[in-house]
């Protein structure tokens, strides 16, 4: 039987601790969003039509969000789990009568809920530069969870693998956010030459911004329901890693 009360409390006090900072975890992230929009459509919004009767603005924003929300899923677990780490007081984690099931659910759920958080200030924030039409919110739901859902998972996974702050900061500047960069937040990869549009679909982070942006827009460069499938795999693969670690005990009981 599921520990629903000590799951719970790891999922408050998780919350709690960002919630806490509200300035760095929730606030900083919805300014960078802005700045890159202020930056990008108004040097490009006259020049670039990604789909027809869009405006590059509006196809921008949907990317931008998407992209503040997985970076900030991985930030809240990284940051969170390799502090304990450092601190010594996740030994009070390990010993409490919690499954490590039960810890990568509280954890992956706080993780999801300050994306989610992040992504919804982020899309208040740009109402003042463009509306958005809403095609199919049940799309953004399921695609805003299984992002932010993956990439606290890999928050994890690179908390428990890393030794020092270095290593959480490398895998954050080296992996996440190349791929996110790279994964049509800013272009439509119809544009890019064969060679780069395979590339590109090889990028898992594609996916998550595609099918995100098909929920506003009702346009995307792929499938929905492809891009639903392969974002759906690859947070079962991630999550299996995660919880193989957990149940290991790598880096966390030696």
């Amino acid at each position: 039987m599921f520990n629903h009360r000590g799951m719970y409390t790891l999922f408050a006090k998780e919350v709690w601790r960002f919630l806490k900072v509200t300035i760095q975890t929730i606030i900083t992230p919805v300014v960078s969003v802005v700045l890159y929009l202020l930056v990008f459509s108004s040097v490009l919004s006259k020049h670039v039509e990604i789909y027809e009767g869009i405006s590059y603005t509006v196809f921008l924003i949907p990317g931008l969000i998407m992209m503040s929300v997985l970076q900030n899923a991985f930030a809240n677990n990284s940051s969170s789990i390799f502090q304990s780490k450092i601190n010594g007081n996740i030994i009070f984690m390990l010993l409490s009568p919690l499954s490590n099931l039960e810890i990568y659910i509280a954890y992956t759920a706080a993780g999801i809920l300050r994306g989610v958080l992040v992504g919804i200030c982020a899309w208040l924030a740009t109402c003042w530069f463009a509306v958005l039409p809403v095609y199919n919110p049940w799309i953004l739901i399921i695609f805003a969870v299984l992002g932010s859902g993956i990439l606290s998972s890999l928050g994890m996974i690179s908390a428990i693998s890393a030794d020092k702050w270095d290593h959480i900061a490398a895998f954050q500047n080296f992996v996440i956010l190349p791929l996110s960069f790279l994964s049509g937040s800013f272009y439509s990869i119809t544009i890019l030459p064969e060679f780069w549009q395979s590339a590109s679909r090889l990028n898992p982070f594609f996916y998550m911004i595609d099918g995100f942006r098909y929920g506003f827009l009702g346009r995307s460069d792929t499938s929905a329901m492809f891009s639903l499938a392969v974002v759906g795999c690859f947070f079962v693969l991630v999550s299996s890693l995660c919880l193989l670690i957990l149940h290991k005990g790598y880096k966390l009981r030696s």
